[in-house]
């Protein structure tokens, strides 16, 4: 009986470590994010290991390229001049 009163208390104390995981999204996944619900018009291409993301809309375009785990990203507005 002590045995299963020590596996439901250790079980308690594991449960919200794992069900509660935070998910953290990237600065390009965000972007992603904001400029498809500005109606953006989204333009993927992959190849190979290489990932390059083209997004427009009116006054904003984003250009997110990904590769060898490195993402690099470029924001332009039309106030930029």
């Amino acid at each position: 009986m002590k045995k299963i009163a020590m596996i439901a208390l250790a079980a308690l104390f594991l449960a919200p470590l794992t069900s509660c995981r935070d998910q953290k999204k990237t600065e390009a996944e965000e972007m992603v994010e904001e400029m498809q619900d500005e109606g953006a018009q989204v333009k993927k291409k992959v190849d190979g290991d290489e990932t390059k993301i083209k997004m427009e809309t009116e006054d904003k375009k984003v250009k997110i390229k990904k590769e060898d785990g490195e993402t690099k990203m470029k924001v332009k507005t039309d106030n930029d001049n």
